[in-house]
């Protein structure tokens, strides 16, 4: 069942990071419940302290996730069209690969204001610039802390193992 927990913990830790960037997958919080698992290891140097800490961090970031894209859209002019358009070029941008995931919020944006609003196409890649910055940020954060977990999840592991020598 140990080595059950330390794998599911290890998994979750890396496809978190993964979803850090895909947004279909919830990442900081998928690398939280690794670290969850990794504390239930008999052998784990993981404290509780150390899961509060993590837990409160995971809590901020995944309401920063839902905060900040609004509020760097409203910073830089955006309409309710931008950014659904944002958030429509996020999921379309998946299917189109790496290139995609960065470009679609950006090109979402531009899209729905010249489409709804009738924006000038300067006016519209302002707010197209205000999601890409947006994304960008986010996806930074959210990556950092989904790695530092997941660094933790490692850590403890190896020293796991390092015990049984």
């Amino acid at each position: 069942m140990d080595t059950l927990l330390t794998i599911i913990a290890l998994l979750c830790g890396i496809i978190g990071i993964i979803g850090s960037v895909l947004p279909i997958l919830p990442g900081v919080a998928l690398s939280y419940v690794g670290l969850i698992c990794a504390y239930f290891v008999p052998e784990t140097t993981i404290t509780t302290s150390m899961l509060w800490l993590w837990g409160a961090i995971t809590i901020i970031v995944c309401i920063m996730d839902y905060i900040l894209p609004a509020y760097f859209s409203k910073m830089f002019g955006a309409s309710k069209a931008g950014m659904t358009g944002a958030t429509v070029g996020v999921f379309a941008g998946m299917f189109m690969g790496p290139i995609g995931i960065v470009a679609g919020p950006f090109i979402g944006a531009v899209l729905g204001e010249m489409l709804n609003q009738k924006r000038t196409l300067d006016e519209a890649v302002k707010v197209g610039f205000g999601s890409f910055i947006s994304f960008i940020v986010g996806t930074g954060v959210k990556i950092i802390v989904a790695t530092m977990i997941t660094y933790y999840i490692a850590r403890d592991l190896i020293q796991q193992v390092i015990a049984l020598f």
